[in-house]
């Protein structure tokens, strides 16, 4: 199939399916005209990379999640590290987000938001507190 089709097909853009080709992560077969020649193995692995984008996985992460996925001897408890790894850094990541909105609400509400200059939100951004 084109990649018109593989990307109806896959739900990517074939902007996206053209990166994913130059750096490697899929590799379609050439027709003797030299077109791309997508075949359902190669959407799959497309849909399956969109997915590990959509969970927020790195290119390098979903890398080894397609090379653990296509290796059949491939032990499960590697797959799991990736995923712990990854679930971490979003655990991370929401804690972070928790303490910027913490601080960002104090700053909020310590505003009068009236016609005045004095404002704390600016004060608190100027000296970091």
């Amino acid at each position: 199939m084109n990649i018109g089709e593989a990307s109806e097909r896959s739900g990517l853009p074939a902007k996206t399916i053209r990166y994913y080709e130059d750096i490697g992560l899929i590799r379609p077969e050439r027709g003797g005209n030299g077109y791309r020649d997508y075949a359902t193995t190669d959407v799959h692995k497309l849909r399956f990379l969109q997915r590990s984008r959509g969970l927020g996985f790195s290119v390098d992460e979903c890398r080894q999640l397609l090379a653990l996925y296509e290796d059949k001897a491939r032990a499960s408890a590697d797959v799991k590290e990736i995923a712990e790894t990854k679930l971490a850094e979003i655990d991370r990541k929401i804690r972070e987000l928790s303490d910027l909105r913490r601080t960002l609400e104090h700053l909020v509400h310590a505003c009068h938001g009236n016609d005045r200059p004095d404002c704390p939100i600016l004060e608190g951004l100027s000296d970091g507190g």
